[in-house]
């Protein structure tokens, strides 16, 4: 008798528009009468259409109330590593949220709220290391000590913030963890009479990718140049460091070059005026951060 009272609730929810499916007892994938998502949800591919997915794959999964997400929601590569958790209210990003590389190790975490980042936050490489560790304050703006590292575990840069800006002593590294640089800034603004600047007590050989690294004659070669600057004056050939202008004259790429490929040096920006408004660093050909105008 109780087998029958449970079909026709079945057909009558079904008849009301809603729909749902039966796993081990719980029900997924609810639509109310009004069309609204309630409870849990497995979006699968079929149902949003992503590239590299199959039809039958995981793309998330979470909890709706009244067609908006709340608690923590899960997001999933094609390759079935998770890509996010993401903890959210009413809709919106509310918590704990870490992201992660493709191949499985963290990417970014920490605490998000009013669509930005609040409290403690780390952003990491791909091999595991730490790239930023920051601070936000409760508007999301960086506040207190600040550290950028670079991805052999080294810190790059140090100092502290307050209400987003540099303030107080700001301390750069070479690669090798030798001190780089030594500025003073005051709400943001570099105070360019204290700079004070040091070689490297150690010699620093650029990293070169991979498949550069295993021929012995290009990494010589591209130390050599690295070093010297052999290429002033020379055409750009796309081996080498090369230092390029745009047509205004003003340096739009500085650094190692393999196959035309900047792999490790700065990418320079300029707005309509030609003022300069971002230094975008890179290593091992991938973007890592932004570097600190001075002027």
């Amino acid at each position: 008798m109780n087998k029958i009272v449970f079909l026709l609730l079945i057909i009558i929810k079904v008849t009301q528009g809603q729909t749902f499916q039966l796993v081990n007892n719980d029900t997924i994938n609810l639509t109310d009468s009004l069309g609204k998502k309630q409870g849990q949800w497995i979006i699968l591919n079929k149902m949003v259409n992503k590239l590299c997915f199959t039809d039958e794959q995981k793309v998330e999964e979470g909890v709706f109330s009244n067609s908006r997400k709340t608690g923590v929601w899960t997001e999933y590569y094609c390759n079935n590593n998770m890509k996010s958790k993401i903890t959210y209210e009413n809709n919106r990003p509310s918590g704990y949220a870490i992201m992660y590389h493709d191949n499985g190790k963290i990417k970014e975490e920490g605490l998000w709220k009013n669509n930005r980042w609040v409290g403690d936050y780390k952003l990491y490489y791909e091999n595991g290391q730490v790239q930023q560790s920051f601070k936000f304050n409760t508007t999301g703006k960086r506040e207190g000590d600040q550290k950028y590292f670079w991805e052999n575990g080294q810190v790059m840069i140090e100092g502290s913030w307050a209400e987003g800006k540099e303030a107080g002593l700001l301390k750069e590294y070479y690669e090798n963890g030798d001190l780089k640089s030594e500025k003073n800034f005051a709400e943001g603004f570099l105070d360019i009479a204290t700079v004070k600047s040091f070689e490297p007590k150690k010699p620093i050989v650029p990293e070169i990718v991979k498949e550069v690294a295993e021929d012995p004659i290009k990494v010589a070669a591209l130390v050599v140049q690295k070093t010297e600057a052999v290429n002033v004056g020379k055409p750009f050939t796309g081996e080498g460091y090369f230092k390029l202008y745009n047509m205004n004259k003003q340096v739009s790429k500085d650094g190692v070059f393999h196959k035309n490929k900047l792999i490790d040096g700065k990418v320079f920006t300029y707005n309509t005026n030609g003022i300069l408004i971002r230094i975008s660093l890179y290593k091992k050909g991938k973007y890592v951060g932004d570097g600190i105008i001075e002027e």
